[in-house]
C-alpha cells in the first residue's frame, strides 16, 4: 500500500507553506512594497489590537496583521484626554530623524540660547522671508533657528527640469558663507552657482520633510518634535515653546 500519495503530498506542501508563512512584521512590509511601493523603515506593533505601524517616506501607516488593510490617519487615546497617539509617535520619530541630518542645517545661533527650532524653508516662501527679516528678534528671545532645505517644488518640473528653487538651495548650502547666502537669497538677490557635495542636502532635507508630513513652509519643528506649520511671530514662537 502506497502512503505517500500525490494528494498528501499536496497536503504536506500546504501545511509546510502555512508554518513558514511570514510574520506579520513581514507582511505589512511586504504589502506595502508589492501594492503600494513603498518602502517601510520600520514595522511595530501599534496601539490598536490587530494593526502595526509602518513607519515609511511618507508618515505613518496603520496595517492589518495579513497586510490587506491599511489606514492612514490619527490615532487617539479617549481614556486619555483626546491625546494625539499617531502624533505623539511623530514627535519622537522627527527628533530621531533630525539626529540624521545634524549639521547639515544652516545655523543662526542664539547667543543667550534657550530653546533650538529647526525650520524647513524656501527661499521663494514669502512667509519664510517674512521669518528670516525677524531672525535677530528670534535670536534676542533665546531662538536658535536651524535651517532645513524645502524647495516646495520638488526636484524638476513637468519636463524634468531642475527647478530653479531647488538648485538656487543647493547654490546656499554650497556657499562659503551659508548664512549670507541665505540672507541674500531671501532678499531675492542671485547666489552664484557652486557645486559642491553639501549640494546634495537638499535632496535629503526635502526627503526629510516629506517623511515629516511637511506640506508647506516655513514649517517649524519643536524642542519636543512636535511640528508647527506656518509662519509664527518670535513672541508667538516663545510662547509655544514655553508651553510644549
Amino acid at each position: 500500500m502506497r502512503l505517500f500519495t500525490p494528494l498528501l503530498a499536496a497536503v504536506l506542501l500546504t501545511v509546510s507553506g502555512a508554518s513558514l508563512a511570514s510574520t506579520p512584521e513581514q507582511a505589512v512590509t511586504e504589502a506595502l512594497k508589492q501594492k503600494l511601493g513603498i518602502t517601510a523603515d520600520s514595522v511595530t506593533v501599534s496601539p490598536v489590537s490587530g494593526l502595526y505601524e509602518a513607519l515609511t517616506s511618507q508618515g505613518i501607516f496603520y496595517v492589518t496583521a495579513d497586510g490587506s488593510k491599511l489606514i492612514h490617519g490619527q490615532i487617539y487615546d479617549l481614556d486619555s484626554g483626546m491625546k494625539n497617539l499617531t502624533e505623539a509617535r511623530m514627535s519622537k520619530v522627527r527628533l530621531d530623524l533630525l539626529d540624521q541630518v545634524k549639521g547639515t542645517a544652516i545655523e543662526f545661533k542664539a547667543k543667550d540660547e534657550k530653546h533650538v527650532v529647526y525650520a524647513f524653508t524656501d527661499i521663494t516662501c514669502g512667509y519664510c522671508r517674512k521669518l528670516h527679516n525677524e531672525i535677530e528678534q528670534y535670536n534676542d528671545l533665546g531662538i536658535t533657528v536651524r535651517y532645513l532645505a524645502f524647495p516646495r517644488g520638488g526636484e524638476r518640473n513637468r519636463m524634468g527640469q531642475v527647478n530653479p528653487s531647488w538648485k538656487d538651495m543647493q547654490n546656499v548650502w554650497c556657499a562659503k558663507n551659508p548664512q549670507a547666502a541665505m540672507t541674500a537669497a531671501k532678499a531675492g538677490d542671485k547666489v552664484p552657482d557652486v557645486t559642491c557635495a553639501s549640494g546634495e542636502t537638499v535632496q535629503r532635507h526635502y526627503a526629510l520633510g516629506n517623511t515629516m508630513g511637511v506640506t508647506g513652509t516655513p514649517a517649524l519643528v519643536l524642542d519636543d518634535g512636535t511640528i508647527l506649520p506656518g509662519y509664527l511671530p518670535p513672541s508667538r514662537l516663545l510662547q509655544a515653546l514655553e508651553t510644549q
